[in-house]
């Protein structure tokens, strides 16, 4: 009977589909060139793609300075160039990480091993059963929230068109964003292509973020889940016992010991990983999240069609989960790194000798600074960056708000 799949493995391939169709070359299984050459292709099929719409977008976005356009139709066009480019730069940044991620993956994988070779434990199982469930329950919900989401932001001008259409009896043709074209793209006959190719660009966008993502959350997550399985045997690291001569097999759990040494080791040895491969794009998320939020809350309150209104509800709403979750995921991580310190406390260190009591403190102290992840060091990833975004985007919103004058 064959050995029962990794549970790292199986939650990689429930996000296979987006890096196929994102151009980036990760995957549960082994890889070939032949796989690295096919992921090449479709990122630069995407990356083609995607910038003849971005290309311009930001043309119209500059002419619309050089002709005094309204700040209203300004802000309409800027979140959606802002996150194109992050979502651009975060897969390319996980491009240039692939062997890093690879390398992430295999320790994932041998940590968990070394789990499956431990004795059963009830309490353990709940751990790691609620972990896998945990991720993928989140990866599945935003999965269907994205795609309510994009849904709504490129079928609202279609909605718009049919609702004027069959109330005016006039056909006025709209897009979902507004970009300049070498043809007259609201020409009935270009008019189709045009709003299918601005819409598999939306497309290209929010898998590229989504794969990027979801990477993280999984890695956060099954470190944490190491974390807590290593809190649970620190716990139980030294036998029960009334007294000191009831501590038998003093060696044994010594070495066992020094393998929950090690074991600690490698798990700081994978945060220092993860925030090599995600720190750089992770200071581009949080400088871009809080123009993006800014700008999407005052299209919101700017723009008093009510179509156009419940399609930038729905990019602020995607924009507020991005960043959302990928700070809880960091606090998740950096929290059961802190808890290691608490399972020394509650291990029965009073029944150690002189010597194995100073090894417990040193682990104690260790684990008191937390493994953490940053934006490049200027900012932790956390549950306080994502209440200081908040904080930001609403400093920025409430200057427009005073500039511009408060909406009709």
């Amino acid at each position: 009977m064959d050995e029962e799949p990794l549970l790292i493995d199986k939650t990689v391939k429930k996000i296979e589909f987006l890096f196929r169709y994102s151009g980036i070359n990760i995957k549960a299984g082994p890889k070939t060139r032949k796989d690295t050459i096919k992921s090449r292709s479709v990122y630069v099929f995407n990356f083609i793609w995607l910038y003849i719409d971005l290309g311009g977008a930001v043309v119209w976005f500059f002419e619309g300075i050089a002709n005094s356009k309204s700040f209203t139709e300004m802000t309409y066009v800027a979140p959606c160039i802002t996150l194109s480019f992050l979502s651009n730069f975060k897969s390319l940044y996980l491009i240039f990480k692939e062997n890093d991620v690879d390398k992430l993956i295999q320790a994932q994988r041998d940590l968990e091993l070394n789990e499956r070779r431990r004795t059963k434990h009830a309490e353990k199982d709940e751990i790691i059963n609620f972990e896998h469930n945990f991720v993928t329950t989140v990866i599945s919900v935003l999965n269907i929230i994205y795609l309510v989401l994009v849904t709504a932001f490129a079928l609202s001008p279609s909605i718009l068109v049919a609702f004027k259409y069959y109330t005016t009896n006039e056909l006025e043709l709209l897009l979902p964003f507004r970009i300049v074209y070498p043809f007259n793209a609201y020409d009935i006959r270009y008019w189709p292509w045009v709003y299918l190719h601005q819409i598999w660009s939306d497309v290209i966008v929010v898998i590229s973020l989504c794969s990027v993502d979801y990477m993280f959350y999984i890695f956060c997550t099954y470190i944490r889940m190491q974390f807590r399985l290593l809190k649970h045997y620190i716990e139980r690291a030294i036998p029960e016992g009334d007294s000191e001569t009831q501590f038998n097999n003093e060696e044994q759990v010594r070495a066992d010991f020094v393998l929950l040494i090690k074991w600690h080791q490698d798990l700081i040895s994978s945060v220092s990983m993860l925030e090599k491969i995600y720190t750089s794009s992770t200071l581009l998320n949080f400088m871009a999240s809080s123009l993006l939020i800014c700008l999407t809350g005052f299209n919101v309150m700017a723009i008093n069609d009510v179509v156009f209104v419940a399609t930038f509800l729905s990019f602020l709403f995607m924009s507020l989960f991005q960043i959302f979750f990928l700070c809880f995921f960091g606090d998740l991580l950096m929290t059961s790194s802190m808890e290691v310190s608490d399972a020394v406390y509650n291990c029965r260190w009073y029944l150690a000798d002189e010597h194995f009591g100073k090894d417990l403190l040193l682990v104690q102290t260790r684990a008191q600074t937390p493994c953490k992840l940053t934006a490049s060091a200027f900012a932790e990833v956390n549950l306080k960056a994502f209440m200081k975004i908040l904080s930001t985007a609403w400093s920025y919103f409430a200057l427009l708000k005073t500039l511009y004058g408060s909406p009709n």
